[in-house]
This record gives structure tokens, sequence and C-alpha cells, in this order.
């Protein structure tokens, strides 16, 4: 089995190294969108078009089994037109509200992402599905992803004054379970629970590598091509990023 995994940057290699963890087997092309990175301040129909442009390029050149969209504000805004467009599965992500709502004592929620999937309508439909008995607080913010690349490249970073209002804002005090609903605050995790030991966090790159796996285990098998790693900005020049791209299975890196 081939896949693509495709995010605005590091964010879905966590769902990489998930994928890997459950299906060694798999043969993995990532791809990252690092010169159109930030998604989520940009407008939706301008991310549309280029999600869909972009993903039916790599398809084209890759061939993949299925696709990986491990990344919230492109699985929201183009999923529909890719699985219109194209003949495979397409495996997108969502903040993970359910299992937070589930394991909440207090029924004080919190959800972190961006201001783009803070605001859309899907997120208050997770809400209302799985979490309708819970107060919900959200936080959108463009700071925290910026700060998970510098942080994966070899920087130092401290995220917490930009996660601080989740819990200074009124009622967050309450909040004893919080869904990460974006792929990059995987990198930021540790952080995040030093801060905060208390707070049950609740992680997408495994319920999205179990839904992959889910939805591709009846597929033919196919020869494995190489893994590689893809960038369409500057590829990555730092030893740092690059042992840190070996790290999850990546020798292979390239612009795309």
């Amino acid at each position: 089995m081939n896949l693509l995994v495709f995010d605005s940057g590091i964010g879905g290699l966590g769902v990489v190294r998930e994928i890997r963890r459950l299906q060694p087997q798999a043969g993995i092309t990532y791809l990252a969108d690092n010169a159109f990175f930030p998604y989520g301040e940009k407008p939706d129909a301008e991310l549309l078009a280029h999600i869909l442009r972009l993903i039916g390029a790599a398809i084209g050149r890759f061939a993949p089994d299925a696709v990986v969209v491990a990344c919230n504000t492109a699985s929201t805004i183009a999923l529909a037109g890719l699985r219109a467009a194209h003949a495979r599965p397409f495996i997108g992500c969502v903040p993970p509200v359910k299992p937070a709502a589930a394991a909440s004592r207090s029924k004080h929620i919190g959800v972190l992402a961006t201001a783009a999937t803070v605001r859309r309508a899907y997120l208050a439909d997770l809400v209302q599905a799985y979490a309708a008995d819970c107060t919900v607080h959200t936080l959108g913010t463009p700071a925290l992803a910026e700060l998970a690349e510098q942080k994966f490249a070899g920087r130092a970073v401290d995220p917490l004054a930009s996660m601080a209002p989740l819990f200074t804002r009124p009622g967050g005090e309450n909040i004893d379970a919080v869904a990460l609903g974006c792929t990059h605050y995987t990198f930021l995790l540790d952080e995040f629970q030093a801060a905060y030991p208390e707070i049950a966090w609740f992680d997408p790159a495994l319920p999205v590598a179990r839904q992959t796996l889910a939805v591709t285990e009846t597929l033919p098998p196919t020869p494995r091509r190489p893994d590689a790693a893809w960038f369409t900005g500057a590829e990555p020049v730092s030893g740092a990023m690059r042992e840190s791209l070996a790290g999850f299975g990546f020798k292979e890196v390239g612009a795309f």
C-alpha cells in the first residue's frame, strides 16, 4: 500500500508516525505545502482552489492508493471536492471532540485550534453531536503552528503564552480535557502536558492513523514506492530538520 500524506507543513508527520507504528509495510510519500503555510488565516475560496490543484498534481505524480489529508483546515475545505475529483480513498481529520467529551468529568472541555477551524460550522456540528452535555471553550490562535514548525527545526520554543488564554478566560479553570484541533500541535504536546499535567490532552494523530488503516485494509496490494518527503517551498537544509525527517523514515527529501 502506498499513501500520500498531505499537510500545510510538518503537522502531518505525527500521523505518519502512528501509521508506521500500526502498518510498517506502508509506503509513504509526504507532501508539505510550506510555500503556502500557514493555512489558518487564508480565505476559504483561495485555499480550496490551491489544495485541489496541488493534491491533484501530487496524485498525478505519485499515484497513491489513498490520500491522507492530515490537516484540519484542508480537510474541512477540500475533502468533498477531492473525493468528487479522484477515484481513490481520502482520509481527513477532525478535532477529537468526541473522546475529550467522553473523558471529561467536569463537562468543561477545550478545543485548541487555528482560528479557521474554530470558526467553521463543522466544529459546531461536532460539538452538537458529541459534546452537547459539555461547555466547550475554544481558542483559535495563529501562533502555535508556527511554533511547532520552529521546534521541529531544532529551535527552542515556548508555546504557553499563546495557549494560556484557553484556561484564563471565564470558566477556563474548569477545563479537564482538551482536543487538539491542529495536527501541528502534536509536536507541542510535551510542553502542554508539562504546563498542565492535570489536563487530559487528545491528539488527532492516532485516530487518523487508525481510520486510514480501516479505510485501506481491503485495497489490493501494490508495489511499495520509496518513502520520500516533498516540500512545495524551499526544501529543508538544516541538519536538525533533516535529522528530524529521517526519524520519521524520510531520508529522501526534495522540492515538489
